[in-house]
Formats: C-alpha cells, structure tokens, sequence
C-alpha cells in the first residue's frame, strides 16, 4: 500500500554545476538550500539582504543593485542600538546611519557582481501578504515597530507579476547568461490565517506558472509540492508545526540534487558530503594508532579534493588534529 505520492520532477533546463556562480534570495528555503549547497563547496551567496519574504521586496533590491541605487535614507530606523532599513532584514544593521550605509552598499556591490558574472538566480517566494509604512511605503520587515504605522494587504497577481518580471526582463538584456530558478517556500505563513496563507501560496504559484510562461530564462522547482503532497504529514514539521523538519529539508535536498545537478556534480557532492562527515567525525579516544591512520586517510583525500575545491580550513584542522 502507497502511504504519499511520489510526483516525478523534470531535469531542469538550466543545471547547476560546481563551475556554476548562484546567488540565492528569498524566504527561509532560499537559506536553507543555498546553505546546503554552500556546504556543498558550490560558488554561492545567500540572502544578502538577509531573509525576504515578498516578491516586491525581492524585486525593490534586485533594481537597486542592477542600477546600484542609494540607500532610501527616509527607511533609515533606530532599534536597540542599531539603526536597520525597513527594506532588508534586521541582520542588516550599523551602529550609525553612516555604517548601514556602508554595509548596504557593500552588500549591493556584492549581489551585483553574482548577478554580472552569475550563471544562476534562485528565488523563493514566500508571501503575498504585503506589509506598507505610512511615509515609506511596502517594507521588507517592519522591525518591531508599532503596528498602527503599517497597512497589510493582499498583493494582486498583477501587480506582483509586473514588479517580478520588470526587473527579471531587465536581467534578461544585463545578463544574457543568467539563469532563473524560482521556488515557492515551503513554510507556512499560518500567523495570516490558515486559509490567508492558502490564498497566498495560490497567488504566488500562480505569479511563477506567469513568469515561467513569459520569460524562457525562468524555471521552476516545486518545494512547496513535495511537502504538500509527497511529505503530507506534521511528522515532517519542526515543533512549531510551521516550518520543515531537518529530515523534510534533507528530502527536499535530495529532490533538488536529482533535479538541478547533472549525474557527475551529483556524484561530486556525494564525495564531498562524505568528507564532511568523516570531518565531523570525534572518536572515543583519539590516541590510537587506529585514529591516526583515519585522520591520515582523511588528510589525503582532502589533498586531493582541494585541487578542485577550498578544502584550506579543513586541511589545517585535520592537520592540527594529527599534531596533536
């Protein structure tokens, strides 16, 4: 007896390979998978900004580092000692006006060379909920202050497919060569309401069916599908009951691998990943002539992977760890 639904995925067009350079934006997902791919030794940066939530939102940076725009200082604000920007995350933040500055332009500098010298964009979409300031207009995090000075709205399908695809037409002339992936975050938004986040998911799968039709740069891969269907049970939830458990994103993971990754990047990754475990590796007592030889096991193969990839930190703990 079948228990879930196990949907085939189509190899993406545009596969991902370690010789690829991917910067990575969005929601929780955007964090999750460009971490693991980062883990991986891929060449990536992930969420610059810090975590984004809206199409709009991601579509507002994503101009500004195209152009490389000044920072808005009418969205300048000041929190426990830190003044943070109503367009980025809280992690985006300077002990003076003067460092979020800094910080943010260094910030768009950055995104703007992965999207120059880019082979790939993921985006993840989280919410079509929208939240907008009574000066500043829509903002990306209201940054704990009082409710009364935001508006919430649902965002129109329309308005969000011409705030996405405006700036991704764009990238379509900037970066001929630049590919996009988009995801719809697997997370639940449930503080909107049950049926609220449904709404907003629709919309938002909606909004990437539209941009995947119009531009032959988009693709898609449905993370959002394999928990609603295939992982259809709160057993693969963290205690929150929101957000995916470890063994959902690890699914997840194995998904993207066998969707995104050709067969020999595939294979690489695997190689790497063994590594990293051997590395993670504390033996019960490390003074044996048995340890030894596994750390000396271990030295060699990251000699020889590091002709490919940065495997520098991890040679000298290992080396240090023989010394010892």
């Amino acid at each position: 007896m079948r228990w879930s639904i196990d949907f085939p995925i189509p190899d993406s067009p545009f596969p991902i390979s370690h010789q690829s350079k991917i910067l990575s934006m969005g929601s929780c997902f955007a964090q999750t998978i460009g971490q693991k791919m980062k883990n991986a030794k891929f060449d990536i940066l992930v969420n610059p900004f810090g975590t984004l939530f809206h199409p709009l939102n991601l579509a507002d940076l994503l101009d500004h580092a195209l152009f490389q725009d000044p920072l808005e200082q009418d969205g300048v604000l000041a929190r426990d000692g830190l003044f943070l920007h109503y367009s980025t995350h809280s992690d985006i933040g300077g002990k003076s006006p003067e460092e979020l500055t800094g910080i943010y332009s260094q910030k768009l500098g950055l995104t703007r060379s992965y999207l120059e010298q880019g082979t790939h964009l993921i985006l993840t979409l989280g919410t079509a909920w929208i939240y907008e300031h009574e000066t500043f207009g829509r903002v990306a995090n209201c940054h704990k202050q009082p409710q009364k000075m935001f508006e919430k709205r649902l965002s129109s399908l329309e308005e969000m497919e011409m705030g996405l695809w405006s700036v991704l037409d764009n990238f379509s002339r900037a970066f001929p060569n630049l590919k996009i992936i988009l995801t719809l975050s697997p997370v639940r938004h449930i503080k909107d309401g049950v049926a609220e986040n449904q709404l907003s998911k629709s919309l938002l799968r909606v909004l990437c069916a539209n941009l995947e039709r119009r531009l032959s740069s988009v693709s898609y891969f449905p993370a959002y599908e394999i928990i609603m269907d295939e992982l259809r049970d709160y057993r693969f939830y963290k205690s929150d009951l929101i957000h995916p458990s470890e063994e959902a994103e690890d699914y997840i993971w194995q998904k993207w691998q066998q969707a995104i990754f050709q067969e020999a990047t595939r294979e690489k990754v695997s190689e790497i990943q063994k590594v990293q475990l051997e590395l993670a590796h504390r033996p019960f007592n490390p003074d044996t002539e048995t340890h030894r030889k596994f750390l000396q096991n271990l030295l060699t193969k990251l000699e020889r992977l590091n002709a490919e990839f940065d495997f520098s930190k991890e040679l000298a703990e290992v080396e240090s760890r023989i010394k010892q």
